[in-house]
């Protein structure tokens, strides 16, 4: 399975981005399977490739055999690993998985993915950062919309919370790159990045 790790920071941290197929269902636990069972055709294939996937990644990190990875990953809940932390995110066909002694949170789109970005930020973006993207002409207010939008989902992973509830509170600050809870006074550094037309973003520590 080709895999490719990306440059991140802090903490002994790892990250890899790799397609959503080409894993070995070998990999995965019987509880894993299960539940794969109970979801829809499309999500069963998803969550199997993506576990499968952790599974053999983490296991060569680990240095034992993937279905002996200490993972507990049910579909829809953060994934828990014994000794350690992971955050995994997929986006079409490609799979996104943190990996770190410490909380890490990640999050991946497409660098191309088509998207409304003015009805994006007014519906989900504090008024503070809707100002700031005013003056971005056309492809430039989508990337713009899309880089914050992976590295807030990042950060809410990282905290362990839901979309839902989170998304509305953090402020991506477009010139310095920063993210601020809105009603935590939480501040963070998110680390962004491109690679073979993906976008990605995680926060670790």
């Amino acid at each position: 399975m080709f895999k490719h790790l990306l440059p991140i920071r802090g903490q002994a941290a790892q990250l890899w981005l790799m397609p959503l197929q080409g894993a070995a269902w070998q990999a995965l636990s019987a509880q894993e399977i299960l539940w794969g069972q109970a979801l829809a055709p499309l999500g069963s294939q998803r969550y199997w490739h993506s576990r499968a996937a952790m599974r053999e990644v983490l296991a060569e990190a680990l240095g034992c055999d993937p279905v002996a990875v200490p993972l507990h990953s049910p579909p829809g809940q953060p994934p828990q690993l014994e000794g350690g932390w992971v955050s995994l995110s997929h986006s079409r066909d490609g799979v996104l998985l943190g990996f770190a002694p410490v909380p890490i949170g990640v999050d991946l789109e497409r660098f191309d993915r088509p998207l409304d970005g003015w009805a994006l930020a007014e519906r989900f973006f504090p008024p503070e950062e809707v100002d700031q993207l005013h003056q971005l002409p056309g492809d430039r207010l989508r990337l713009a919309v899309l880089t914050s939008w992976v590295a807030k989902e990042a950060a809410i992973k990282w905290r362990q919370r839901t979309l839902a509830a989170e998304i509305s509170c953090w402020r991506f600050d477009h010139g310095d790159g920063r993210l601020h809870h809105q009603r935590e006074g939480l501040e963070l550094m998110p680390q962004v990045g491109q690679s073979g037309g993906w976008l990605w973003a995680a926060v670790v520590g």
